[in-house]
């Protein structure tokens, strides 16, 4: 099948879809991007995930022309284009052309691209995942950029035990994932960190299945809470619930998914498909 991509205004084949080879996106790495699916094809919190990459852009210093609700019409137009059941719709504003490679000479880029939806393997839900911890931290934490150099080098080592995620850590804090944030339970409690992180829209979404129902605590995770948590999940657009059971060579909730992770992944799972979010 042949998607369509949008560009600068024109709805394009993929293999069309070009950049000029001095865009900033391409020669400095600047740029902002958001990432979301659909379920039941619509784009899940469309508006939410517009919103952040305007937020990204503004903490990188990158004007956007377009409003809020031209971006939501041009992703929902670029979706509709490519005739998918559902897909991962992936919003990337650059800086545009530079003629001296470093500042702005034109008007920002925006791609949209559609892709199909990729599943993960059901025993990653039903048995869990292995992660690892890795000493960094995300460049300008709030801003979802297209700087992911230390991610792609994070992923490489987490590769090579094979986990499939890789947690950012700092002097004494868990932080976050490479493209996800983490969650942990200890004595009933709800924790995630607040500060220092990118927050996700599914972590978000989580936080509210899960009020009324857990006490809900979002502070920052020592590494050494890691070895008194009962369980720990991550979440993400394309991962959404996934229940951890190896951290490093720690082993979290007797290496099985624990009740509670399990009862929000229930929950965010009729929430996606059958709850009114539109």
């Amino acid at each position: 099948m042949e998607y369509i991509y949008y560009l600068n205004g024109k709805y394009v084949a993929a293999d069309q879809a070009c950049l000029p080879i001095n865009d900033l996106g391409i020669v400095r790495g600047y740029g902002v991007f958001d990432f979301l699916r659909t379920y039941n094809k619509v784009p899940f919190k469309l508006r939410e995930h517009v919103q952040r990459l305007q937020k990204s852009a503004e903490l990188i210093g990158l004007d956007l022309p377009w409003s809020t609700l031209e971006i939501e019409a041009i992703a929902q137009e670029t979706f509709n284009r490519n005739h998918l059941p559902d897909a991962n719709i992936r919003i990337i504003a650059t800086g545009g052309i530079s003629t001296d490679f470093i500042t702005f000479s034109g008007e920002p880029s925006l791609i949209v691209i559609v892709t199909p939806v990729t599943e993960y393997p059901e025993a990653y839900y039903k048995q869990g995942v292995k992660v690892i911890t890795v000493q960094t931290q995300r460049f300008i934490p709030g801003a979802k950029s297209l700087n992911y150099i230390s991610a792609i080098m994070a992923l490489q080592k987490a590769k090579q035990v094979n986990a499939i995620e890789a947690l950012y850590v700092n002097e004494h804090h868990v932080l976050e994932g490479t493209t996800t944030n983490i969650f942990i339970f200890r004595d009933n409690k709800l924790i995630t960190p607040k500060a220092d992180i990118l927050h996700g829209i599914t972590r978000e979404v989580v936080l509210e299945l899960a009020r009324n129902k857990f006490d809900i605590v979002e502070q920052p995770i020592y590494y050494s809470d890691l070895n008194s948590c009962d369980e720990a999940f991550i979440t993400a657009t394309n991962k959404e619930i996934m229940p951890v059971t190896q951290i490093d060579d720690l082993q979290i909730s007797n290496g099985k998914p624990g009740k509670n992770t399990q009862h929000l992944m229930h929950l965010f799972h009729d929430y996606t498909r059958f709850g009114n979010w539109s």
